[in-house]
């Protein structure tokens, strides 16, 4: 009776640990589906797991990082795109494991596409030989490996075959790395269809949206959208024989991101989930991932920030200095001392310290309560205090005034501001048109001896700038500089009396030798004003 109850009890002990062990995982990436299995990639590897979804296994385990793994036709063979050996190239792996087999050899980056559909041959994309920068083209290759054939296409970045072979539906260009979210600029893809017979191209979205990824059923192409009122990127249909389009999925709290077609489903990642569509009906469901893993990239560790040092700020004696790395604040001494870590806050980040005139304290932007905040602390270390309660949006540089009383900042709708810590309020100083993060985090401005003027430079409508000064005492606004020119990085002399600035005021076009065309090198030249008494 004791062996029986022992036995029962180790059991459940290690049905326990085995379900400790697994994880709800997100972020599962790049992922393919076959009749069986889904491929992704988590962590930097491939996992597979079954369709229905469960516990994933891991199909790669090297340092280096896996994209875009593809089944083959038969679904025996997966490539995918990996940096093994210092490139981005294309390898093909046994879908139930084995050694990865080479593909490429080119010393610059080649982005798998897909297999084509008889399956003898690899699709992928390289700017190996184009000539123009950001910009690529289609080549085959075998899973084999041997030197790839270059399609008749200037320019392509992601593409698949139609089932013929003849056709293939590709973009120019790709933005699916890119932060932008509703970008309707000059570098929106379209969906391109191209006749490897005939060698006609022609447009088939020609829309200011998104459109990316396609994938053909049949004579349906599935591909991705942001053109839905939503503005969310969607997975949408053409039928390629009738030409009509449609929209078939309606995410609108997330985007679709790198969806992926199979014989008979599909699948895409969006808000770190993966679903799995049936491509008969077309109806999608959350598809359930476990991985099973040691989690130890979530193990305390020490790490060595001497390389991640960000941002640092002198004190006033030059004693001392306040380092942002990691996140963290650290008060350094200039020669022997002790080094204090002020924030101690592992999980939130601390960004842009700015010692205080008066030496006495440390001001910087936490996000401890969940968005980026004012936040001061005693230089020697001590309890900080959040001043503000500003909510969502993103801060840069902070800039004491002379007296220590009140703090300049830009944000990241180009408002500047200035706080003051004697009224705890806020002045709007003036707003940019068109400076943008990250330059943004490059912003200065300069205070006046007295701490009555801030000096700084922002874009005009011409697209030069020009020096302005804001009388903090009346809260008036005056532009020094006529905007002819381009002035920038304005800094008081210590006295007061003059304003010193850069300008970029020099003619001098000089003849290209790679083409021709005239250029115009800027040359920034140190300028002087006087400073208002």
């Amino acid at each position: 009776m004791r062996f029986k109850l022992a036995l029962i009890f180790l059991c459940l002990c290690l049905t326990a640990a085995t379900a400790s062990a697994e994880v709800d995982a997100r972020m599962l990436r790049y992922p393919d589906v076959s009749d069986t299995h889904i491929a992704f990639v988590y962590a930097g590897d491939i996992w597979l797991v079954a369709k229905g979804g469960g516990t994933a296994h891991r199909l790669s385990s090297p340092p280096g990082e896996e994209l875009f793994p593809r089944f083959s036709p038969d679904g025996t063979q997966l490539a995918f795109s990996a940096n093994y050996d210092g490139n981005i190239d294309v390898y093909v792996i046994p879908t139930m494991g084995g050694e990865p087999v080479r593909v490429t050899y080119h010393p610059d980056a080649d982005r798998l596409s897909d297999w084509t559909p008889d399956g003898k041959r690899l699709l992928f994309a390289s700017g190996r030989a184009n000539g123009v920068g950001r910009l690529s083209q289609f080549y085959l290759a075998s899973p084999e490996g041997g030197f790839p054939e270059v399609l008749p296409i200037p320019y392509g970045d992601v593409g698949a075959l139609s089932p013929t072979g003849k056709t293939i539906a590709y973009t120019t260009r790709d933005r699916g790395f890119r932060t932008w979210k509703r970008y309707r600029g000059g570098t929106a893809p379209d969906i391109w269809f191209f006749n490897l017979e005939t060698l006609e191209a022609r447009n088939l979205t020609d829309s200011a949206a998104n459109e990316s990824r396609p994938m053909w059923h049949g004579d349906t192409l599935y591909f991705l959208s942001d053109r839905g009122p939503a503005l969310r990127a969607n997975i949408w249909a053409l039928d390629t024989t009738a030409g009509e389009m449609r929209q078939v999925t309606h995410f609108t709290d997330f985007d679709i991101t790198f969806p992926a077609i199979g014989p008979s489903d599909m699948v895409f990642q969006a808000g770190g989930r993966l679903y799995l569509m049936g491509l008969d009906d077309e109806q999608y469901a959350e598809v359930e991932v476990d991985i099973v893993t040691d989690l130890a990239s979530l193990r305390p560790r020490r790490v060595n920030a001497a390389d991640l040092i960000q941002v640092a700020d002198i004190s006033p004696s030059g004693k001392r200095v306040v380092l942002q790395a990691r996140g963290e604040l650290f008060s350094v001494p200039a020669k022997h001392g002790v080094i204090h870590n002020l924030s101690r806050t592992s999980g939130a980040a601390e960004r842009f310290p700015a010692w205080s005139p008066d030496g006495k304290s440390i001001a910087y932007w936490s996000d401890a309560g969940g968005e980026y905040e004012l936040t001061l602390i005693p230089s020697g270390g001590g309890e900080p205090k959040t001043l503000t309660s500003l909510g969502p949006g993103f801060r840069y540089q902070l800039f004491w005034s002379p007296d220590s009383t009140k703090i300049a900042f830009i944000d990241h709708t180009q408002t500047i501001w200035v706080y003051d810590l004697e009224t705890n309020g806020f002045s709007e100083v003036d707003k940019g048109l068109w400076r943008l993060h990250p330059n943004l985090q490059g912003f200065a401005l300069s205070w006046s001896s007295d701490s009555r003027w801030i000096a700084y430079s922002r874009g005009l409508e011409t697209a030069n700038t020009a020096i302005f000064l804001f009388d903090v005492q009346s809260g008036t606004r005056h532009q020094v500089t006529s905007g002819y020119f381009s002035d920038s990085d304005p800094v008081f002399d210590p006295d007061g009396d003059y304003l010193y600035y850069l300008s970029n005021r020099t003619l001098e076009p000089i003849y290209s030798d790679m083409d021709d065309t005239w250029d115009l090198p800027q040359h920034h030249q140190h300028r002087c004003r006087t400073a208002p008494r």
